[in-house]
């Protein structure tokens, strides 16, 4: 399984990549959030699948598993889509004060 989710996060990072080359500004927002999700899925896939009970006190198990690695990817999770979603509000308002979301027209350099 871990070699499956393996092979994910390198098709994630490939995608990424692609889009993060782009000359269009919503590709390269897109592009960093599936990057971020990819490294995420690393982070949880380098942990490992540990067998044991919920830590809870008073429970009749005796391996607990630590929910720390999780409750951490959770937060990532939620600070990358605030930060894609203000990198999209960003990408909006530039795009009305420009009218273009070519990176290489808003920089004034354009190489056709």
């Amino acid at each position: 399984m871990e070699t499956i989710i393996t092979l994910l996060i390198g098709v994630l990072v490939s995608v990424a990549t692609y889009l993060l080359l782009s000359k269009n500004v919503i590709r390269v927002v897109l592009g960093s959030a599936i990057l971020s999700h990819a490294i995420h899925l690393l982070l949880i896939t380098m942990g490992g699948l540990k067998k044991g009970g919920v830590p809870i006190l008073g429970g009749k198990v005796e391996t607990y598993v630590d929910a720390l690695p999780q409750a951490l990817i959770l937060t990532a999770i939620v600070i990358s889509f605030a930060v894609t979603a203000f990198f999209l509000v960003l990408m909006y308002r530039t795009y009305q004060s420009v009218g273009t979301d070519n990176l290489h027209e808003m920089r004034g350099t354009n190489d056709e």
